[in-house]
Parts: structure tokens; C-alpha cells; sequence
């Protein structure tokens, strides 16, 4: 199982980026998919999860008006569209899943919002 994150990067607040995901080693579309952040000296925390099934989505209400999950099953890749950033939305970035195998995390992605 591989996932492989990518689009971090550095952006001025109020900007936006797309996160991608491609995931490997396992049969994506049936499974849940997950984004998770940790920013310096806090805790990991989810940021969106899509289902397998009608691609349904859920958020922290702190983050639903600005964050938007999706997935494209034909290429096994998951993404996150970040609008509005702010300057605490600073965080590493990793894409999760939990299969029949276990949990399996990305290698993770920084986003930074400075200007």
C-alpha cells in the first residue's frame, strides 16, 4: 500500500491549493479516504473524510465553508481543495486510508500560508 501526497506548498493567505493523493497497492474504490493535518506542537487531526459509496463527504464544521474533498476512482486519487487559506491552516498534510490490511498513512505534504 502507497500514498503518495502531493501540491503543498507556499501560499499568501486568502489563496487556495489543490492537494492530491495517489494511492496504490490496494482496491481504492473501496474504501474511505482521509485527509488528516498536523500543525507544529499539536496533535493530528482530520480534515475531511469522502466515502466509498456516493462519495459522500464530512468535514469539522470549523473547516466544511473552505475545504472540499473528492475522489476520481479511475485514477485512484484523492484530493483536497483548500479555499480561503489562512495562516492556520499551516500544517503538514497527510493522506489516510484504513483497509483490511490495516492503516496506512502518506509521507505527507506542508502547506504554509505566510505572506
Amino acid at each position: 500500500v502507497q500514498l503518495v501526497e502531493s501540491g503543498g506548498g507556499l501560499v499568501q493567505p486568502g489563496g487556495s491549493l489543490t492537494l492530491s493523493c495517489a494511492a496504490s497497492g490496494f482496491t481504492f474504490s473501496r474504501y474511505a479516504m482521509n485527509w488528516f493535518r498536523q500543525a507544529p506542537g499539536k496533535e493530528r487531526e482530520l480534515v475531511a473524510t469522502i466515502t466509498k459509496f456516493n462519495n459522500s463527504a464530512y468535514y469539522p464544521d470549523s473547516l466544511k465553508d473552505r475545504f472540499a474533498i473528492s475522489r476520481d476512482n479511475a485514477k485512484n486519487t484523492v484530493y483536497l481543495q483548500m479555499n480561503s487559506l489562512k495562516l492556520e491552516d499551516t500544517a503538514v498534510y497527510y493522506c489516510h486510508c484504513n483497509i483490511q490490511y490495516g492503516s496506512f498513512w502518506g509521507q505527507g505534504t506542508q502547506v504554509t500560508v505566510s505572506s
